[in-house]
């Protein structure tokens, strides 16, 4: 599926998903996993970025935690419950998108944890003027079919 969007926005709101079997074998298991070490594994440090604190005061902290940390849990794992609802579908609606977008960004942080990706990391990367890939998109592209061109561009360079 190289050079197809693998998610397009449709009419309505509506995103359209062209995900490759591997990409939705993966889905498909990863929220599961993330769901049972929510549920097993409350304390694990991977999760403390989905978890970030709201507050500098331990004790405004901890009155916060108490009201909000079962809510932001439901809503993590509603998100997660779409996404595997969902993963063999070709089209989304915008609230599935929505759930998408969470669940997605949630296993991102966690792998991220887990694998010592950190800020750090990338600012040092583009401190020593490592090429960083982004894409260009002309206006209007998306209507006419085009596809996103990648160029290697220097972030901080003087050039």
């Amino acid at each position: 599926m190289p050079g197809r969007r693998r998610f397009e926005r449709a009419g309505g709101g509506e995103v359209r998903l062209r995900l490759p079997r591997t990409e939705r074998a993966v889905l498909r298991s990863l929220p599961a996993e993330l769901r049972s070490l929510l549920a097993d594994e409350p304390e694990d440090p991977s999760l403390e970025r989905l978890f970030p604190p709201a507050y500098e005061d331990a004790e405004d902290e901890s009155e916060y935690r108490k009201l909000m940390h079962d809510e932001l849990l439901d809503g993590r794992r509603r998100a997660l419950a779409v996404v595997e609802e969902t993963v063999e579908h070709d089209r989304l609606s915008a609230e599935q998108a929505q759930a998408w977008l969470t669940a997605l960004n949630d296993l991102r942080l966690v792998l991220g944890t887990r694998l010592g990706v950190t800020e750090e990391m990338f600012l040092e990367a583009v401190d020593r003027g490592s090429a960083v890939r982004l894409p260009l998109v002309a206006p209007g592209a998306a209507r006419r079919g085009a596809r996103a061109r990648t160029v290697a561009s220097r972030i901080g360079s003087d050039a």
